[in-house]
């Protein structure tokens, strides 16, 4: 198993669909992988420059081959990997925005 930093451009405008179907558990259930994917989009952050990151564990070559093609490519483009040890992504975006706070308040603010 291989654990990789993710940075990835959000769609925003389907960003709402994404966290109804992660509050609603529906990409839990998905195999293999639907646990760590949901478990990385739920604690997913915002870099500086505006895009996601996040942790995930992977067993597939490509990285993310499944995880692409079942959710990712619907709501990221221009994905990017860095492998990593397990945990160390995590601690690198730690401090970082949440997604989905920065999400909710550009929300805010548009409807303002």
């Amino acid at each position: 198993m291989a654990h990789y930093l993710v940075t990835a451009q959000a769609i925003t405008d389907r960003l709402a669909e994404l966290k109804e179907r992660l509050d609603a558990a529906e990409i839990r259930p998905l195999r293999p992988f639907g646990r760590a994917l949901d478990h990385a989009l739920q604690n997913a952050r915002v870099n500086e420059a505006g895009l996601a990151v996040w942790e995930e564990e992977d067993y597939c070559r490509p990285p993310l081959a499944m995880e692409r093609e079942a959710v990712l490519d619907h709501y990221f483009t221009d994905l990017t990997v860095k492998p990593v040890r397990q945990g160390e992504g995590w601690r690198e975006i730690d401090s970082w925005p949440s997604l989905w706070q920065a999400y909710a308040g550009e929300q805010t603010a548009d409807d303002d």
